[in-house]
């Protein structure tokens, strides 16, 4: 993905629009009102509720220069920490607070910021979907998307259960996207030199071996959802001692398909050209990530081998307390230390573009899909959590610097560090498997759709699923209960049903998984999330937010621009020592539009609903057997 990213200037004292009439819908925005100088040249601003008139918090301000009246040069959008946060409370602000982020700004002498007529650009890469790469490229002083470019990429399902694609093929996507946002900016008369740095945002656990000698890969890459290592994962649960589960202390996973070790133990056992290159010392292992900077930094002339500290917490070979790969899981696994990638932090110049329209232009950030999006959305504060709906489903919510174990099956993996001298973040998170993905397959599968728009249109003519579940279990169950034998079903049918019911539990079936893992953060935390911030690309779903509203009987809150995932890559590119063109300081962020989904059905109805999907997910357990795969030349 390609972001640009500017500061933004956010007209003060304006009422919001757009929705706002809509039942169970609203857009909102900020108003402010005179408050008394502080001193300096600069005023605090009250920020109030723009339909209420009334204060939203006396800790909100927002921060106005008297030099250029009613016009806010740095909006700071903030939150109270939570009562709770000494002991990870994950209450958010409540509903007057769903415009705000991080703490309130001490008042600063000096000017303010000159806006450039040619602000500093960013871009970033990002694997919008695991069948797409996706460029954009934002304003880095506005936040305004300038231009964008997705391509899709081919998936391959070798046997059932099995999830690969092309690496050579991602990679030339990356290529195109560079190419055609650049084509487009330069329609637009924006000069490409204006971009000053390149973030890289991809799905996590997807597992490469290449030849460092030849630069060609020695196997497809073998996606996070691939099921191929059940045998594998039984065989070493094993030797895993009961009473001391040292790899769940050590990487805050549980064993599991999902997570790189295995695959890469797999493609160890099963793929001989990666078992010579091996024993040949010519083999590196690496995500997406890891195997894409290598390439744009020069792959068999140079290339960089790295990557950053949430990648690496998603491999099962990291020590996410000593922020190094772990001997003893190393050992364990059966994976020489040798071919694995440097480890960095998410914000920093790993290297420079070797071709290419931005040739010479700094790799200076890197996160994993999910921390970029939880940087997007600017939850930098203990006890915040976003959620994001992409092929999976992703909440994860910010402990802050203390690694926090789940008592329900959630996952605690590393946030962000956001710099090489700069203080380690970590996160619970549950772990959809099919979300996005479920839409895809009624189109390419089922052929009950055309395109994935058209799933909110054949939802919109029924209203409700009839009484059908749909319970997309492609994968196995990831959170909260890792059970690798289930499968999908589709249960409840009648003579009645029709293509837009099962349409319509396709986009609950979303929604009710979201459930479970919010019910699990909740416990896990000890108090519950009073709104849910959402992104993704299926957040423009409006039946699909309003179900989730209405299953979670809170309200659920969208940014404007819902792919955050861009974002928090280009903030931390952006950010990066040398670079320097995003300030990550809280009076510097920028002002979001937010549409906001009020529960719309009664507490009763949602959890009569709720408790018939469990039914459900019960069904879909214990399907499978696993059987050891034959080994490939």
């Amino acid at each position: 993905m390609i972001t640009i990213i500017t500061r933004g200037q956010i007209q003060g004292g304006g009422r919001g629009v757009g929705n706002a009439g809509r039942p169970g819908r609203s857009t909102q925005r900020l108003t402010s009102c005179c408050a008394q100088p502080t001193g300096g040249n600069k005023q605090f601003y009250t920020l109030r509720d723009p339909y209420r008139g009334e204060p939203l918090d006396t800790s909100g301000r927002a921060l106005f220069s008297p030099a250029r009246s009613g016009v806010c040069q740095r909006a700071v959008l903030v939150s109270a920490p939570s009562q709770a946060a000494g002991r990870l409370g994950c209450r958010l602000a409540g509903p007057p607070r769903d415009l705000l982020r991080g703490p309130p700004p001490p008042p600063r002498p000096g000017p303010a910021p000159v806006t450039s007529l040619r602000p500093p650009l960013v871009r970033a890469f990002d694997s919008f979907a695991f069948a797409d790469w996706l460029a954009q490229v934002f304003n880095s002083k506005t936040a305004e998307l300038l231009s964008h470019h997705q391509v899709e990429i081919k998936q391959e399902f070798p046997r059932e259960g099995w999830v690969e694609q092309d690496p050579k093929e991602i990679l030339h996507s990356v290529y195109e996207c560079i190419e055609k946002t650049c084509e487009k900016l330069g329609q637009l008369n924006i000069d490409i030199s204006n971009i000053k740095a390149i973030g890289v945002s991809n799905q996590r656990e997807t597992t490469v071996v290449w030849d460092k000698i030849t630069g060609e890969p020695l196997y497809n890459a073998v996606v996070w959802l691939d099921l191929r290592t059940q045998s594998t994962v039984e065989s070493l649960s094993k030797r895993i001692p009961g009473n001391n589960n040292f790899v769940k202390s050590k990487t805050g996973l549980p064993l599991s398909t999902y997570f790189s070790a295995v695959k890469l133990r797999w493609l160890l056992d099963n793929v001989r050209k990666v078992q010579k290159a091996v024993e040949e010392k010519r083999a590196l292992f690496g995500t997406i990530d890891s195997w894409l900077i290598w390439s744009l930094t020069g792959g068999v002339n140079g290339g960089v081998h790295c990557t950053d500290v949430t990648n690496a917490s998603r491999t099962m070979l990291f020590n996410i307390h000593s922020l190094e790969w772990d001997k003893q899981l190393c050992e364990f696994f059966g994976i020489p230390m040798e071919i694995l990638p440097n480890v960095r932090s998410s914000s920093e110049i790993y290297g420079l573009m070797k071709a290419g329209a931005l040739e010479g232009v700094p790799i200076s950030g890197c996160l994993g899909d999910q921390s970029a999006a939880l940087v997007g959305q600017m939850c930098f504060q203990i006890g915040q959590a976003k959620n994001t709906y992409g092929t999976g489903c992703f909440l994860l919510c910010n402990t802050g610097h203390k690694c926090v174990f789940s008592d329900h099956g959630l996952l605690t993996t590393v946030a962000y560090k956001l710099g090489r001298d700069k203080p380690v973040y970590y996160a619970l998170e549950g772990s959809v498997a099919i979300a996005g993905a479920v839409i895809r397959w009624l189109r390419d599968n089922l052929g009950i759709i055309k395109t994935s728009e058209e799933i909110e249109k054949l939802a919109k003519e029924v209203g409700t699923s009839y009484g059908c579940y749909f319970v997309p279990a492609f994968s196995g169950l990831y959170a909260p209960y890792w059970e690798p034998s289930a499968r999908g079903i589709i249960c409840g049918l009648t003579q009645f049903t029709n293509k837009c019911h099962i349409a319509f539990a396709a986009l609950e079936a979303v929604c009710f998984q979201t459930r479970e893992i919010l019910d699990a953060m909740n416990r896990d935390c000890g108090i519950p999330l009073s709104h849910l911030q959402v992104d993704g690309g299926m957040t423009s779903n409006k039946i699909l937010m309003q179900l989730q509203a209405d299953i979670l009987y809170i309200p659920v809150v969208k940014p404007s621009m819902p792919e955050t995932t861009a974002l928090g890559a280009a903030m931390a590119a952006g950010a990066a020592e040398g670079v320097g063109v995003w300030s990550l300081e809280p009076e510097d962020l920028s002002a979001v539009t937010m549409e906001r989904f009020e529960p719309q059905i009664n507490a009763e109805e949602s959890e009569i609903r709720y408790s018939t999907w469990k039914k459900a997910v019960m069904k879909s357990m214990g399907w499978v057997t696993t059987q050891s795969p034959e080994s490939i030349p």
